[in-house]
Parts: structure tokens; C-alpha cells; sequence
């Protein structure tokens, strides 16, 4: 087997990330040899090694879609900072790849960046649409992902960055998300801050910078 019939078989399975288990089962080879014929793909920069494990078969792959590979057997989506920023409404640049899963919270570092994997809670797992690929967060749910995953960190400060919304930005939908947080108190908040950021926006068009209680959050935006 050559190396293009090696890389073909790999993307015949569909996925822009794959595993060495998955790779050992396509090729038909023990995991030994699969390491070796996956390092010697990636010396000929016809694969990247994402992290132990796991490698990426296309030449353009998004961070998005590396993620899911590292949160399996949970779904995950793009939301808080990277949605924020992809979608325009705040225009630093995240300094890591942030996604919302089920999976446990942690920050993963791979060939593509550091991958931020937030947990958030099963009713509140949704509010985004896939698009070659990449699941990202409406605006509307990026924003309210974002302050209700601050608003449940605790009593620290933190500044929210300035935020710009577009004329197509739906208020409704972000409040609605609200109502489904499990926890009266953080209903209480989170529908506190959120009314804040909103309100400061549709009367100047950008979101000054507020401060909300959190805990525990660090330099993420640059």
C-alpha cells in the first residue's frame, strides 16, 4: 500500500481527524505499524498529528473540527470567544479554540492550538448550525454562553471585551436561553448580566466593558 492509497482510505472515512484505532482498522495493520505509517504520512506533510492519538488527514482543517475528536463520545459546538469573534461581535482574537460540550471542562493543547472544552449543563446544549463541517453558535447563543458560563464561575471579576452587535442580532433568542438554566440563582444572574450587556448595546451600539462575578478565568482574549 502506498502513501496515496494509505491517505485515501483514511478519507474515505469522513472525518477530518482520525484515530490510530481507526487508521489500524482501515489499513488492516497491528497498531505498531500503523504508527509508523502514520509518522511517515507526516513526514511527507500528507497528514498533521493533532495530539498523541490522533491525526488530521486534510490540509485545511479548522480547529472546529478537531474538536469534536477530543470530546467524543460528547457532542460539542463553538461558542463564547470564538463564536464571538467569528461572528464579528468582538474583534480581539481568541488566544485559544473555545467550545461548549457535555464533555467535562478542560483545556486540551494540540498541533492547532489549545482547544478549551467548556461544560455546560444538557438543557442548554444547543443554539448553533453546522456549516462545512464546523458546528459554531448563533450569535445569540455565543453571547448567552458566555455570560452564563461566567455568571456560574463564582465571585471573582472579570472585564467582558467590548462587544458590537449586528443589526440582525435577536434579542428574544438570547433571553430565551435563559429559562432553560437549571438553577433559579443563576436564571437570577445571568438574566441580570445579560439584560446589562443588551440594553448598553442597543442604546450606544457596542457593549462597554462590564465587570462580572467569576472565578478562576484568565487572559483568554489578545
Amino acid at each position: 500500500m502506498n502513501a496515496s492509497e494509505a491517505l485515501y482510505r483514511l478519507r474515505r472515512l469522513g472525518s477530518p481527524v482520525v484515530s490510530n484505532g481507526e487508521a489500524a482498522t482501515v489499513w488492516g495493520l497491528s497498531e505498531s505499524a500503523t504508527t509508523h505509517a502514520l509518522l511517515r504520512l507526516a513526514e511527507a506533510g500528507l497528514v498533521q498529528r493533532v495530539r498523541h492519538g490522533l491525526w488530521a488527514v486534510d490540509r485545511d482543517v479548522d480547529p472546529l473540527q478537531v474538536a469534536p475528536a477530543l470530546t467524543r463520545p460528547y457532542p460539542c459546538y463553538g461558542s463564547t470567544w470564538t463564536a464571538l469573534a467569528r461572528h464579528g461581535l468582538i474583534d480581539q482574537i481568541p488566544a485559544a479554540t473555545f467550545v461548549v460540550s457535555l464533555d467535562r471542562a478542560q483545556s486540551i493543547p494540540t498541533s492547532f492550538g489549545t482547544i478549551v472544552i467548556q461544560h455546560i449543563h444538557p438543557a442548554l446544549y444547543g443554539g448553533f448550525a453546522n456549516s462545512e463541517g464546523v458546528a459554531l453558535a448563533t450569535p445569540e447563543k455565543a453571547l448567552f454562553d458566555t455570560v452564563y458560563l461566567l455568571a456560574a464561575r463564582g465571585a471573582a471579576r472579570i472585564s467582558l471585551p467590548e462587544i458590537t452587535l449586528g443589526t440582525t442580532f435577536d434579542r428574544a433568542d438570547a433571553e430565551a436561553w435563559v429559562e432553560r438554566a437549571p438553577s433559579k440563582s443563576l436564571r437570577t444572574l445571568t438574566r441580570r448580566y445579560l439584560a446589562r450587556v443588551l440594553d448598553a448595546a442597543e442604546r450606544e451600539g457596542t457593549v462597554p466593558t462590564h465587570r462580572f462575578p467569576t472565578r478562576g478565568v484568565s487572559d483568554i482574549i489578545r
